[in-house]
């Protein structure tokens, strides 16, 4: 029997296993969420032409990747009222879910919401920002336009736009980790749906090894006429219960993750 890895947590909201060693750069009210003609060309040229192609080859050959029920997505984009959406996914994979949420909504244009960390490195951090990363503020001015950007994509040029609201990443954890609804608050703001993609890990029968399914669901709507905090907590359970019943397909664990303190 192969032996499994085995990460001990402590805290399922807060630990990070990413071992990405990035010293974030600070996103104050000079960081530039617009980016003028400069994002708008290299959104063109990194995100369409290379990223779009490169992610279905690198989940393809790399992880056998198969989207389940994405056909609820195409249906929501031929509707002639459509409007941006806001995904939601569990985080298990740096790589695939840095390119999952763009096969799963293509041919929409795909913004994440993402730690500063994404635009902090060295090369790549210049380029995310075209790739859609969306990066968390660090004061009240920033957030001012950060909230900006948010509204712009979603309300404006009605992109989807991905959160992860699990917000750390956990290699091949194949459970849901309970997460807070904050995150919830923004389709309820701008009155947008909702739909969610559970990735799961499972056997690779043909080539061995072990491949990612994604399953996707809804779409859910903001309930109007109650409190904005029952809204988002409504929300935020009706996606949470949906990928806890997905993640029941995971039938490979690669890594086992035990608690520190019972140590079960």
């Amino acid at each position: 029997m192969e032996k499994r890895k085995v990460i001990y947590y402590e805290n399922e909201l807060e630990d990070e296993f990413a071992d990405d060693n990035i010293v974030a750069r600070p996103i104050d009210e000079n960081y530039d969420y617009d980016g003028g003609l400069g994002r708008k060309i290299g959104r063109f040229f990194y995100y369409i032409v290379l990223a779009k192609p490169f992610a279905f080859f690198y989940l393809k050959l790399g992880f056998g990747h198969r989207i389940v029920n994405r056909k609820i997505i195409k249906n929501y984009l031929k509707k002639k009222d459509n409007k941006g959406f806001f995904l939601y996914g569990n985080h298990t994979n740096a790589g695939p879910d840095a390119f999952i949420p763009s096969l799963v909504c293509f041919p929409k244009n795909v913004s994440v919401i993402v730690h500063p960390n994404n635009v902090s490195m060295p090369v790549l951090g210049k380029i995310t920002p075209s790739l859609g990363a969306i990066p968390l503020p660090d004061n009240k001015m920033a957030m001012i336009n950060y909230m900006n950007c948010v509204k712009k994509r979603v309300c404006e040029v009605k992109d989807c736009i991905t959160i992860y609201p699990e917000a750390h990443i956990w290699p091949y954890y194949t459970h849901i980790r309970p997460f807070v609804d904050k995150s919830f608050g923004y389709p309820v703001k701008y009155n947008t749906p909702v739909f969610c993609f559970t990735n799961t890990y499972q056997k690779r029968f043909f080539f061995g090894g072990i491949r990612i399914v994604t399953y996707v669901d809804g779409p859910f709507y903001p309930e109007e006429n109650i409190p904005i905090t029952e809204s988002r907590k409504r929300l935020r359970d009706a996606v949470y219960n949906t990928m806890v019943d997905r993640s029941k397909n995971n039938n490979v664990v690669k890594i086992v993750y035990k608690k520190k303190e019972t140590g079960i």
